[in-house]
């Protein structure tokens, strides 16, 4: 087995801008060619340099950001598993659910069970969560939601319309 490279240092505040993204867009698509990117290196070199800094590959990081956020849903809101499943970034609720189990020992629905019988705080209702919400996509533009209001050139609707001034 060869030798550990050492990791440079010039390299870690690449490497924290990688992890940065994950931390900032764990609920959208992220893979290692787009993480490597961000960092300006190859995807191989990434990943070994990833886990020489970090202790742990990215995708295992992105896992931990992604069920790190799914528990706190899970105790803070009243969204069904399959909705925080979507919202952290997974597509199926299998894989969702099997991923949590594996970390955190018990299904999402029995993490929730645990919560309220432990006596948690009363959740959010999710009408109120997705209302009040707002996400940066990767590039960091805003997300808007429905029912958002634009920003910039914001104008009032009126049931009326006036015509322009000095004319009939």
């Amino acid at each position: 087995m060869p030798a550990q490279e050492p990791l440079s240092s010039a390299l870690l505040p690449y490497l924290l801008r990688a992890k940065d993204l994950i931390d900032r867009s764990y609920a959208d698509p992220l893979d290692l060619a787009t993480l490597a990117a961000e960092a300006g290196c190859s995807r191989f070199h990434f990943l070994r340099s990833f886990q020489a800094a970090f202790g742990e590959t990215p995708g295992r990081y992105l896992t931990q950001r992604r069920i790190e956020r799914a528990r706190d849903l899970l105790r803070a809101t009243n969204l069904t598993v399959a909705e925080i499943c979507h919202l952290v970034g997974y597509s199926s609720i299998g894989s969702f659910s099997s991923r949590f189990s594996d970390v955190m020992g018990v299904s999402p629905t029995r993490y929730r069970e645990q919560i309220v019988r432990e006596g948690g705080p009363p959740p959010i209702p999710g009408c109120y969560l997705f209302m009040c919400a707002r996400r940066t996509g990767t590039s960091g533009t805003q997300v808007r939601n429905p029912g958002d209001v634009p920003t910039g050139n914001a104008s009032i609707a009126s049931d009326h319309s006036s015509p322009p001034e000095g004319k009939p």
